[in-house]
């Protein structure tokens, strides 16, 4: 039988939630599968008691992972609110694998949204048959959470249309979720909440309304705050994802990880690492998720293409699309970036002309 493509996070980390729930003495909240200090033990990473080493899912602020971890052990739903690619899925993701034992119960928010992903719909066939019923009523995962002591997760929330996204206000602030078609309400139980995320590229699509955010405690996650720091998340997750995909070839060097991150770094920011030199800013996103997605493409390429060892060339024509959104100003801007810092680093000459022969 053929491996998943993607695990989700309480099967790849099944063994590391085991030995958390055998180490924690803890006072748990009701229906929580881990207490809230085993929750940032399981994010964070650290060594256990007896030695076992619980890897990092989150590199950076602890104190951020413990105000969201406090804030799902209120009556107080969380907004992972920031810029794309600073892993607020991720952390969303693993949050719920710590606190549920499942990360499954999830809705996927797009333009196209409709109320009754949010709420309920119905089997048409038993509709038709029968009558609205028990029996016909399918339940949405939000639904699911409530009615298991769960943690639902809502994903780009900012991108559901505003009147759809108001029908969260009865469910976050009266814990329960009216059926009128059937004269009865789901209530919540103890242990249900709701992780949301938003991006503030989409600050202005769909903005959610002030009653709406009045039932949020927002976490802004930053974009990691130094190079080594990135350079730390890009590799771990780059290995990782190499495992899973079955990658041929050699993990990438340290020097090809910190360049790809270097380069993303000064651009979003429009200067030199030293200061000295002001650039144009992409308008691309060029954020920490886009270079480990930069890397594993090489990654790819040197394994089924060369010799299995990634190089320049290898890391150039990935670079470019990731850069390049817009083609009349970012090629401006990438061009000025090859010829005014890459040609200037010696160690760079490599993947200076790898771009070059691309132009």
């Amino acid at each position: 039988m053929s491996q998943v493509l993607r695990q989700h996070a309480e099967q790849q980390f099944a063994e590391e939630l085991e030995e958390l729930k055998k180490a924690d003495n803890r006072e748990r909240p009701e229906n929580w599968a881990l207490s809230p200090w085993a929750v940032a033990e399981y994010l964070m990473g650290g060594t256990l008691a007896n030695g076992f080493q619980v890897s990092a899912k989150y590199i950076g602020n602890r104190r951020l992972m413990e105000t969201a971890i406090a804030t799902l052990a209120t009556d107080r739903a969380l907004l992972l609110f920031g810029v794309p690619g600073t892993a607020k899925s991720w952390v969303s993701e693993h949050l719920a694998a710590a606190v549920s034992g499942d990360s499954t119960l999830l809705i996927q928010g797009t333009a196209g949204t409709s109320e009754e992903q949010l709420r309920y719909g119905w089997n048409y066939a038993e509709l038709l048959a029968k009558g609205p019923s028990k029996t016909a009523l399918v339940a949405s995962p939000l639904m699911r959470a409530m009615e298991q002591g769960k943690t639902a997760r809502i994903e780009e929330l900012t991108r559901i249309p505003a009147d759809v996204q108001d029908t969260l206000i009865t469910i976050l602030s009266e814990k329960s979720l009216p059926v009128p078609e059937l004269g009865i309400e789901a209530q919540a139980i103890h242990g249900f909440n709701v992780i949301a995320t938003a991006n503030n590229r989409d600050k202005g699509i769909n903005e959610l309304s002030s009653a709406l955010k009045r039932r949020f405690n927002t976490v802004i996650l930053p974009v990691p705050a130094s190079d080594d720091e990135e350079v730390s998340i890009v590799s771990k997750r780059v290995a990782e994802l190499g495992r899973a995909l079955q990658l041929p070839g050699e993990p990438p060097t340290l020097k090809e990880v910190r360049r790809v991150v270097q380069i993303f770094r000064e651009l979003r920011n429009g200067q030199t690492e030293d200061g000295r030199t002001k650039l144009k800013s992409s308008s691309a996103t060029l954020s920490t998720a886009e270079a480990i997605s930069v890397i594993n493409s090489g990654m790819a390429l040197a394994g089924h293409f060369g010799d299995g060892v990634l190089r320049a060339g290898d890391i150039a024509s990935s670079l470019v699309g990731a850069i390049v959104k817009d083609p009349v100003q970012d090629a401006v801007v990438w061009r000025e970036y090859q010829e005014t810092v890459m040609k200037e680093r010696s160690d760079w000459k490599d993947l200076y002309r790898a771009c070059r022969e691309l132009d």
